[in-house]
């Protein structure tokens, strides 16, 4: 086996990885599957015959893109956060792959990509690495051009905007939380106001995230009575329900004569839905859950 074809296996073994880094670190597979092509052209053509951590190295390469991509992706970006939902992972009920698993090890929960979205690029870099993976501070702070210490202040300030953002813990239990979703459209659509309320945790919150082409329409509701008032407004005749598995959580994808119309992952704990991430642009409905609509 000659040196490129040694790279490739061991590239290709540290995939899984990078691409759970790229994951967290982006809140999207398709700019994550990105991030990780472009670490593989920048790694054939650097010499990697004197690389002693193989490992390290890769990740500090694809950090290093994922944080060009985010400041990239923050001048760019002029819209408001609010009511922004990453793209979760989406599958059939019951048909996660492993791949789809090492990405959701340790609960990345929509919730979470959420609250890492409002975190500058460094912080989240230093978070991500530091947190979540258990990078030192030595290695991080380069890719950030700080000092170590800096780095660790970085994700200092970011664990405090997480721990703050108080993000909630689902009920570990997956059948009964589809319970609680089936029960949730069954009163939206029996026009059931009461039952939607007692479904809802007293602070839900609801994101609607419709996507650049209704930027107005995306916002964030607060409360029983209004996610519930949301709920029933929002029912559309016709529509057809596909659950799915949406970041490890119960949830569904929903298609209108056949075509996508949204995404709805749900955070149910205690019987109670405590949020609701509604993802309205068709074109990225299709994309995200393109495992669960099939040839629809």
């Amino acid at each position: 086996m000659d040196e490129n074809e040694w790279l490739a296996d061991r590239f290709e073994e540290y995939r899984p990885h990078l691409r759970a880094v790229a994951y967290r670190m982006l809140g999207s597979l398709t700019d994550a599957d990105d991030a990780v092509q472009d670490t593989w052209l920048r790694v054939t053509r650097a010499d990697a015959s004197q690389v002693e951590n193989l490992g390290g190295w890769l990740t500090t390469i694809l950090a290093r893109i994922c944080l060009n991509m985010l400041r990239a992706r923050t001048t760019r970006r002029e819209e408001s956060l609010d009511g922004h939902i990453p793209d979760p992972l989406i599958s059939p009920e019951g048909a996660s792959q492993p791949e789809e698993e090492a990405l959701l090890a340790d609960s990345v929960s929509l919730a979470l990509l959420v609250v890492l979205d409002t975190l500058s690029p460094a912080e989240r870099l230093a978070f991500v690495l530091h947190d979540m993976f258990q990078l030192p501070f030595e290695e991080i702070a380069p890719m950030v051009g700080r000092s170590p210490q800096a780095a660790r202040q970085l994700a200092s300030r970011a664990r405090r905007r997480v721990k703050s953002a108080d993000i909630p813990a689902p009920d570990p239990d997956l059948a009964r939380q589809r319970q609680v979703v089936d029960a949730f459209f069954r009163a939206a659509r029996g026009g059931d106001f009461d039952g939607l309320v007692a479904l809802l945790d007293p602070n839900v919150v609801l994101r609607s995230d419709f996507g650049t082409r209704r930027p107005a329409a995306t916002k964030i509701t607060h409360g029983a009575a209004a996610v519930a008032s949301q709920a029933l407004l929002g029912a559309v005749p016709g529509a057809e329900l596909h659950p799915a598995s949406v970041n490890g959580a119960a949830g569904v994808v929903i298609t209108v004569r056949g075509r996508p119309f949204a995404v709805m992952g749900f955070t149910v704990a205690d019987d109670k839905i405590i949020e609701i991430d509604a993802i309205a642009d068709p074109d990225r409905v299709q994309r995200i859950a393109a495992d669960v609509l099939g040839d629809e």
